[in-house]
This record gives C-alpha cells, sequence and structure tokens, in this order.
C-alpha cells in the first residue's frame, strides 16, 4: 500500500512538472515572435541595435537587410533586395519602422499594413505632430513609441500576438 501511494504520488508530481512546463514553453512561443526592422540607412545603427536586443531576448529577425547595405549596387541587387525585403516582412509577426525614414521604408510600412502585420513606428513626438504625420500611422494597427529606443524595445517586447 505505502508503495502504490509513493508511486500515485510520483506520477502525479511527474505530470505536474510536465504540464508546467508545456504550459511555460507556450507561453514562450506567445511572446518570442518574428520581427523585420525598416529605416532609412542613415539609420542602419540603430536598426541593428534593435535587430540586436530582440534577438537576444529571444525573438526571430527574419531579414537583416543592413547587412547588405554598400556603395556599389546594382539595379539586379536592388530587385534581389526588395525580394529580401519583401519575404522578410511576409514571415514577420511584427514590423518595426524607425524614423525619420525614407520612401523604402514607408513601402515597408504599406506592405505590413497590408499583410495586417502589427507595426510599431518608432520615433520623436515631432513626427506624430499633425503638421508632420502620415494618416497611416493613425491607423488601429500601428502603434507609435516616442520614447528612447530601450523605453520602445520594452514595449515592443510586452505585445502579445493575440492583441
Amino acid at each position: 500500500m505505502i508503495v502504490f501511494f509513493t508511486e500515485h504520488r510520483l506520477v502525479c508530481l511527474f505530470l505536474f512538472l510536465c504540464y508546467t512546463i508545456i504550459s511555460f514553453i507556450e507561453e514562450k512561443d506567445v511572446l518570442m515572435l518574428k520581427f523585420y526592422v525598416g529605416s532609412g540607412m542613415k539609420n542602419c545603427e540603430l536598426v541593428s541595435y534593435y535587430a540586436e536586443v530582440l534577438k537576444k531576448n529571444g525573438w526571430e529577425h527574419t531579414y537583416n537587410w543592413v547587412e547588405k547595405v554598400c556603395d556599389d549596387v546594382s539595379l539586379d541587387d536592388m530587385v534581389k533586395y526588395a525580394q529580401l525585403e519583401s519575404k522578410g516582412i511576409e514571415d514577420s509577426d511584427v514590423v518595426i519602422i524607425l524614423l525619420p525614414a525614407g520612401r523604402g521604408a514607408h513601402i515597408e510600412l504599406g506592405m505590413a499594413l497590408a499583410l495586417k502585420k502589427k507595426v510599431f513606428l518608432c520615433g520623436d513626438e515631432e513626427e506624430f505632430d499633425i503638421k508632420n504625420t502620415v494618416a497611416f500611422y493613425e491607423l488601429p494597427s500601428v502603434i507609435q513609441l516616442t520614447g528612447t529606443r530601450d523605453e520602445n524595445l520594452k514595449r515592443i517586447m510586452e505585445y502579445r500576438n493575440d492583441e
């Protein structure tokens, strides 16, 4: 009788631990999303900073265009990069656009919105002032962040895919 009771307790403990581990993994899967960071070429260092912090926290970078930036680019290279960037946006759960940004980043923003991605726009308050803003910045799937880079990253990492 004592042996059965002990074995039963061990089985219950084992099942409880399995349930706890699976719940933890499922919770982490929700938090660890795929991301793409778009911006102008003048923000390459900032793009790299955002990407490194997110990757260190378990997020998956779908495409790092910063690695391909160089002065000697052909038209064929541009087409190839556009395809890779488009795929990166398609594969992402979250698209982060760092402002100020140029035409390319705004095309990426449009793609993200068309694909129903959650978008984080990071810039200073002036970027979102009525005199400077863009109507698409005001859509419900766009979250405007005006904090420091670390404050913005904290807010981005708090995002859950079911929101």
